[in-house]
């Protein structure tokens, strides 16, 4: 049986974005998430998953094992096949580096400003740290001059974030560190190489960019446009990727322009735009979090296989044990240890891959005892690199300590669920397809008959004219108004 449409959290608009219909000619923006309001690619991923849903239809009465049922992979996108990703795992491998300018540092009445400049390529990024109230760290980091305003999600947060001054303490020469309130936390920013450090009663709990993981890549002039205002952009626009944060050998290979995925072709107007950056979780090793995933609660180690995919997909026969993106996108990780939790919300709607590493570290002390110089201690700790088709870096650092603390911070920023209505607390009944008004009317009829109660009966997408959401069939729903009055007059929808 189908399953009726999942229920979804009031706060966590990042995963309502409907997904697109096969039959509409292009990506709604909505369905690969809320960052960009242009077509994107994956439209063929939907196509492909209701084709498998038809195809088992013109199956018949064939029987049809668990294993048959489930969906092919080969027409949905895995980690090899997304371009953004390709390109982060090949510039990443050679450690091109940032430094935060800390005689850039200026503050204003909401958060501390600094520069970020790429080694490589010198082209400066923008960091904002906030003090959030109630032991919350908001860092964003956008390009400074960008050719245009890059996405920044705008329905997700209930209101404007209330900020608590930061305060900055004395640190090292090419550090500086700010406390948030009176309390005990603080925000450590190295200069060389780029590392913000989250301290909590003297000991790190937090670390970012610790593995120079930081990615960005700047928006270009469009094709067309390039040569023609070449002259202006002469000190900037040296070769197809200068304003991002290496050149690239093969265009075509690594989607910059546009990307294809068998017959489909996504195009982008101003280049590649993804961004991504690691967070280091010192003594933690269970991770939750980031659904929608038909995985175990606890979140798996990705260094032998894809990264956990953030994209809404209408998954027919979605496989168990697997980590491809199916109804919903919640970008909202737990890291959970004895006395302490820790949360970060990753603030991006495009599609986002997040890859975890949580093998055990070994730290060395020196010591005089015996001929040994140095003694080993194992710790735990985790490594989540989080990696985004598109928009800004805005991510929220949510300290706890408890796990209460940590729900209690993210409702403050994203709401909590609303009331339900009375009709939700009943009976829904739901199957893959009814197939006319007169079908609709005899399974009504039969709870009747039966003495069973209901409340709402949910029809599939096939009642639609050419699977197209907020229309109707009207061969075989010819007058829906007067189907749904007759349920109505029963107290039923």
């Amino acid at each position: 049986m189908r399953q009726a449409p999942r229920a979804t959290f009031g706060s966590l608009l990042l995963s309502l974005a409907p997904a697109p219909h096969p039959s509409k000619p292009k990506l709604d923006a909505g369905a690969r998430s809320l960052a960009k309001p242009s077509p994107r690619d994956l439209v063929w991923e939907l196509r492909a998953s209701r084709s498998d849903r038809e195809a088992m239809e013109a199956a018949g009465n064939e029987e049809i094992s668990v294993e048959d049922e489930a969906v092919d992979k080969n027409i949905f996108r895995d980690c090899s096949k997304i371009a953004f990703y390709r390109r982060q795992k090949q510039q990443l491998s050679k450690k091109s580096t940032y430094r935060a300018l800390l005689d850039s540092v200026t503050t204003g009445e909401e958060s501390i400003r600094f520069q970020i400049i790429n080694e490589a390529t010198k082209v400066p990024l923008l960091a904002e740290i906030y003090g959030i109230e109630g032991n919350i760290f908001r860092l964003k980091i956008n390009e400074e001059t960008p050719l245009k305003p890059r996405y920044e999600v705008p329905d997700v947060l209930t209101s404007k974030p209330s900020t608590v001054r930061l305060i900055s303490c004395s640190g090292d020469t090419g550090s500086l560190v700010l406390a948030h309130g009176k309390g005990d936390l603080k925000c450590c920013i190295t200069s060389n190489p780029f590392k913000v450090e989250l301290v909590s009663e003297k000991e790190v709990v937090m670390s970012i960019n610790s593995l120079g993981q930081l990615y960005f890549e700047h928006l270009q002039i469009p094709h067309k446009q390039r040569f023609v205002r070449f002259n202006e952009y002469t000190s900037v626009v040296q070769d197809v990727n200068s304003r991002g944060d290496c050149a690239y050998e093969n265009q075509e290979d690594l989607g910059l322009w546009e990307e294809k995925f068998g017959k489909f072709v996504d195009v982008k107007a101003n280049g590649p735009a993804s961004i991504g950056l690691d967070f280091s979780l010192h003594g933690f090793e269970h991770l939750y979090g980031i659904p929608q995933h038909a995985e175990s609660h606890q979140l798996k180690n990705t260094s032998d296989g894809d990264a956990y995919r953030l994209y809404n997909l209408d998954v027919y026969g979605y496989k168990i044990h697997d980590k491809m993106g199916i109804y919903g996108s919640v970008p909202y990780l737990l890291a959970h240890k004895l006395g302490r939790t820790l949360g970060i919300f990753w603030l991006n709607a495009s599609e986002t891959l997040v890859e975890i590493n949580t093998e055990p570290t070994v730290e060395y002390t020196l010591t005089q005892m015996g001929p040994i110089a140095a003694k080993q201690k194992v710790t735990s700790r985790a490594d989540v690199h989080w990696m985004s088709e598109s928009g800004i870096i805005d991510v929220f650092l949510l300290t706890g300590p408890t796990p209460s603390d940590i729900f209690k911070q993210y409702s403050q920023l994203t709401g909590t669920q609303a009331m339900p209505p009375l009709f939700s607390l009943g009976y829904h009944q739901c199957r893959w397809n009814y197939e006319d008004e007169q079908d609709v009317k005899a399974v009504d009829a039969g709870f009747d008959e039966h003495d069973i109660p209901y409340d709402v009966m949910w029809l599939d997408i096939e009642h639609t004219e050419g699977k197209r959401y907020f229309t109707w069939d009207k061969k075989r729903f010819p007058n829906p108004k007067r189907m749904q009055e007759l349920l109505r007059n029963k107290k039923r929808k």
